[in-house]
């Protein structure tokens, strides 16, 4: 299989306080067209709060047979980080990480914690990096 430069994914927008798997390797359509991503090379990931509100945004990698993705789990996270109103944060990696089959991107949205509810808190995510197609 030869290495595809595509859209992994569109912007995904989390809403108020979740916890919501965006991509799945041998399951996840890629943006692009090109099909389902399988071998998966993760270069970064941006983050942008459109909410009223400070949020905590969390990215986690879980590995194949873990099902549960229904709240964060600590032992696959990769970053925490509070994002105000309207500021952006970028996740990159020096080297790309490589994620195979049934292999996770997880994100999370909960209050900040420095204090508030995270009510109204809306994060657009956008997954940068490559797949064999």
């Amino acid at each position: 299989m030869g290495l595809k430069r595509t859209k992994l994914l569109g912007i995904q927008a989390v809403t108020g306080i979740n916890t919501v798997g965006i991509l799945t390797v041998g399951v996840t359509p890629t943006a692009g067209g090109v099909g389902v991503a399988s071998t998966t090379y993760l270069r970064g990931v941006v983050m942008h709060n459109t909410g009223l509100g400070t949020a905590t945004s969390s990215l986690y990698v879980y590995p194949n047979g873990v099902s549960d993705i229904s709240v964060g789990q600590t032992a696959y996270r990769l970053a925490r980080v509070d994002i105000a109103s309207n500021e952006t944060f970028f996740y990159e990696m020096n080297y790309p990480l490589v994620l195979v089959d049934g292999e996770k991107i997880v994100v999370e949205v909960t209050p900040p914690a420095s204090g508030g509810t995270g009510i109204g808190s809306v994060v657009n995510y956008q997954i940068l990096g490559d797949t064999d197609i």
